[in-house]
């Protein structure tokens, strides 16, 4: 079994390799503009990642790369500046994410970044109605909507692209083996990027045997500070203690506690 998945997953990648895909133009004013907009300072992994980006979509291979980053590093930027690329050469984007909360982040987190730009960003998940997911599917099929984020709601045989150029996979682990396939299907000749914080290690050896291209960010955002980690006997003092720290320094607290049956009382 092992060896028929080993099979098909090189199959598809020599396919993919002997495709033509669309070589998309080098970067115009509005690119370089848009970049500028960014708030932040980039790090110098995410620059390397970008221009990486760039260089395998400018081919005709069509781009099969994986981003290898934690969470914070600017992933997401890489991305966005991909999709903004793909869509000044009039493709379409799909954003596929594995959860809801995730869709919703990264489609306000889109709308923000492509606000001074004529980009019609849409999004398909359970958080839209009815109304608002058809108009979507009817956007998506005409040309209208340049980017869709959204969970597998992405993947219904119902909703189809007027020209897709550009894959985004985010935590491409996280979906299930149906899913997958379908993802697959969807790969065929278009520019594909993964973004991920763990990748499985089958997804990093593909990448470094060469299956995938592989960019990783290793470098903090400036003044980013160190993730700190405690592990100790329990102490309802010392646990009050540090949720009122960071409650006193306006942060939040995630509780995670394993017994369903007396967690209120917590």
């Amino acid at each position: 079994a092992v060896q028929d998945i080993a099979d098909d997953l090189i199959k598809l990648y020599a396919k993919r390799e002997a495709e033509k895909g669309h070589a998309f133009a080098i970067d115009n004013d509005d690119q370089r503009s848009f970049e500028d907009s960014f708030p932040y300072e980039e790090t110098e992994d995410q620059l390397r990642s970008i221009i990486e980006v760039k260089r395998d979509m400018e081919r005709e291979r069509p781009m099969d790369r994986l981003v290898c980053g934690d969470v914070g590093y600017g992933k997401t930027e890489v991305a966005i500046r991909a999709a903004f690329k793909a869509i000044q050469d009039g493709k379409q984007v799909a954003f596929l994410v594995p959860t809801t909360i995730l869709a919703q982040q990264h489609y306000e987190t889109i709308r923000e970044r492509f606000q001074d730009f004529a980009i019609n960003v849409g999004l398909l998940s359970r958080f839209r109605t009815k109304k608002e997911q058809t108009a979507t599917l009817k956007g998506l099929k005409e040309g209208q909507v340049d980017i869709v984020v959204g969970t597998h709601r992405i993947l219904s045989k119902d909703l189809i692209f007027q020209d897709l150029g550009l894959l985004i996979v985010d935590e491409e682990q996280r979906f299930g083996v149906t899913h997958k396939e379908k993802i697959k299907q969807l790969k065929t000749n278009v520019d594909v990027l993964t973004l991920t914080a763990t990748p499985i290690p089958r997804t990093l050896h593909m990448s470094m045997v060469g299956v995938r291209d592989l960019s990783v960010i290793e470098t903090p955002p400036a003044n980013r500070f160190p993730v700190q980690t405690y592990v100790m006997e329990h102490s309802g003092a010392l646990v009050r203690e540090a949720i009122e720290r960071e409650m006193a320094r306006g942060g939040q607290v995630f509780y995670l506690y394993n017994r369903v049956e007396d967690m209120a009382r917590k």
